[in-house]
């Protein structure tokens, strides 16, 4: 895995693109001069999680035959007050699904990313309290 970080002005607004050519931008706080063009590392990090677990859902999900038609996350956190750096102290997830789905499946496949399969959220647990909850929605 290879990512390259490329800037694009002259103050902090950065392109990380992979190897096959996809890229994000990410942009400094407007408070040391950058100009939001592009999500803060922060919230980059928070969408790897939520992007990384609504990959597995899904997967999971297709493996139990249910039929979703959509999901939704909103994910909230909480950073350490008067710090630098502001770490994270607390996320959670909330998993909005859509569809003739199963509750029973919906737990599972939700729980399965969370507490095995999801590496961010791994990665991330050893220092962040992490939660989540779900519904299905209409």
């Amino acid at each position: 895995m290879k990512i390259e970080i490329k800037r694009l002005d002259e103050a902090f607004h950065l392109q990380a693109t992979n190897e096959a050519g996809l890229a994000v931008e990410s942009d400094g706080a407007e408070s040391i001069g950058g100009h939001g063009r592009g999500m803060r590392p922060m919230q980059i990090l928070l969408s790897a999680l939520g992007s990384c677990s609504t990959i597995d859902v899904i997967y999971l999900l297709r493996k139990q035959r249910q039929q979703l038609d959509d999901i939704q996350l909103t994910i909230t956190a909480e950073r350490e007050k008067d710090k630098t750096p502001s770490l994270f102290t607390d996320i959670h997830v909330h998993y909005k699904l859509f569809g003739p789905l199963e509750e029973k499946k919906v737990k599972r496949a939700v729980d399965l990313s969370m507490e095995k399969l999801c590496s961010v959220k791994l990665m991330l647990e050893k220092s962040v309290n992490i939660t989540w909850s779900w519904e299905i929605g209409e």
